[in-house]
């Protein structure tokens, strides 16, 4: 790739989860021959207010529009690395990937879209992976905890030569509201669904996005009710990312040759507690879902919600962000008949401060470390396993911890 200019280009840098990605890059790694980036987008009056916001005058602009995609095709041209923060993807990411490997560059974004990432499988695959280009989905809060904490933990259990037979992650807490960025992306999904039934059916499918030819198992549906766990021995309802991590974790599972078991069985939920009123948690914890499945396209309910829910390029402040956190339990049972517990924690709000900080050290990771030259639409943890691992703990304020 020696006519690259740029080690990454963040493409939606004026957006709010963009603006984020910047300010980490920038506080993390400056701006400097060695590591050489760019902001993007289509407002050039904007792209300089940001470099003027923080204070960086030689940070490189490129000017490009989803919409043009003679500009896409350039600036996929100028990069090593397009770290991507424009969603919804189905609508605004297809062009994108698609010039990424045509001009030899490797690609990471935010995508939680099942269909949309099904239909990147299908169509790019097989040409990213002859290209040896690393087209790379799901790099923030969906689904690094859940992709790398399975692998973590896949890893620490094999140094003492013992084999998964089930992992069932609780989100046993977290601080911070969805973002606007989720909300439009779960409404384009489920306007798309409605216009074609087979989208339906990769997303009920738990191995919606296995290759073709494993995509069948033993794994259930994602929960969709309350329901007592004997597992953590607590109520539990369902978890609003589920659906897109579950397979994340299974998809990596099969790329990776089945290293966590072909029979491994993997689900997630949210922890709400003891009791009667850890029940009548997880009731309250189900209601907003339930509100979100019934706001179907076009209905009085889904304007409510439009209208109370944040807008893409909306979020918390700064004190908010900072406050937040997650934390991810891992209940573990081995071949061997031993019962463990890990723990994956975030040291911001997840939508945005956590997963800002992850996403950019994906694509950091990408531009700069000695991976292998695997290629294809890959998991995080398929693409850039340990190197990932260590950048998260080390810069990002992850922590992974096997008790």
């Amino acid at each position: 790739m020696a006519y690259n200019k740029f080690d990454i280009i963040v493409w939606g840098s004026t957006g709010f989860t963009g603006k984020l990605v910047v300010e980490y890059l920038i506080n993390k790694y400056g701006v400097s021959k060695e590591f050489n980036w760019a902001i993007a987008g289509r407002n050039i009056d904007k792209l300089n207010a940001i470099r003027a916001n923080f204070l960086v005058p030689n940070l490189p602009i490129v000017v490009a529009d989803s919409n043009d995609l003679d500009s896409i095709d350039e600036m996929t041209k100028k990069a090593k690395v397009i770290c991507t923060t424009v969603g919804p993807y189905a609508k605004l990411g297809t062009c994108l990937v698609k010039m990424c490997i045509k001009n030899g560059t490797h690609y990471c974004d935010l995508a939680g879209e099942v269909q949309w990432i099904r239909k990147i499988i299908d169509n790019y695959h097989l040409e990213a992976q002859q290209k040896k280009i690393k087209i790379v989905n799901s790099c923030g809060f969906d689904s690094i905890p859940s992709d790398v904490g399975v692998y973590y933990i896949e890893k620490q259990l094999s140094a003492k030569k013992q084999k998964l037979k089930s992992i069932n992650m609780r989100l046993a807490g977290a601080k911070g509201g969805i973002s606007g960025g989720t909300y439009a992306s779960l409404s384009n999904v489920r306007i798309e669904a409605l216009k074609d039934k087979k989208i339906f059916q990769i997303l009920k499918n738990p191995y919606g996005l296995n290759p073709k030819g494993s995509m069948h198992g033993n794994d259930e549906k994602d929960l969709k009710k309350i329901v007592f766990d004997k597992i953590s021995n607590n109520w539990i309802a369902p978890f609003v990312m589920a659906s897109i991590n579950t397979k994340i974790v299974r998809r990596s599972n099969a790329l990776s040759n089945f290293k966590y078991g072909k029979d491994f069985l993997y689900s997630e939920a949210t922890l709400c507690g003891k009791g009667y009123f850890g029940m009548i948690k997880a009731y309250l914890i189900s209601f907003p879902l339930l509100i979100l499945t019934l706001a179907k396209p076009g209905t009085f309910l889904k304007k409510i919600l439009d209208w109370i829910l944040p807008k893409p390029g909306q979020g918390p402040n700064k004190k908010n962000r900072e406050t937040g956190f997650f934390n991810f339990r891992f209940y573990i049972e081995t071949n061997e008949g031993d019962n463990k517990i890990a723990t994956v924690t975030g040291d911001m709000d997840p939508g945005y401060g956590s997963t800002s900080k992850m996403l950019a050290e994906c694509a950091v990771c990408l531009a700069k470390d000695n991976l292998d030259e695997l290629g294809g639409v890959l998991t995080p943890s398929v693409a850039m396993g340990d190197f990932l691992l260590e950048r998260l703990q080390n810069s990002a304020g992850i922590t992974f911890k096997l008790k």
